[in-house]
């Protein structure tokens, strides 16, 4: 399962206020870690997990998923900068600026 805080929900929202699509998240290659998220809006496909949380749709492909079993998506804003957040149970470690992640 992938969850959403209440922030991240509300952010989402917010977002796709005129996009009737999902929130795709995804792992793919890359970064200094090894692994990267990345976040957008998509059509889900046939292959997909979905996950509903805080009244949002979040899906994934099943490759993704298995980096992401467990995982909490959050949204934090600061006065230094504002942004997702992923929370992530299965990172062994990450870089310093936490872009990317590795297992």
């Amino acid at each position: 399962m992938i969850t959403l805080t209440e922030a991240a929900a509300n952010q989402i929202k917010k977002i796709s206020a005129e996009n009737s699509k999902n929130l795709r998240i995804r792992v793919v290659g890359g970064g200094c870690s090894g692994f990267r998220y990345e976040l957008n809006f998509d059509e889900k496909r046939p292959d997909d997990l979905v996950f509903e949380s805080s009244g949002v749709k979040v899906i994934a492909d099943p490759k993704s998923f298995l980096f992401l079993s467990g995982a909490e998506i959050d949204y934090k804003e600061d006065l230094i900068q504002s942004g997702f957040v992923i929370n992530n149970p299965n990172a062994k470690g990450s870089c310093g600026c936490g872009e990317s992640f590795n297992t």
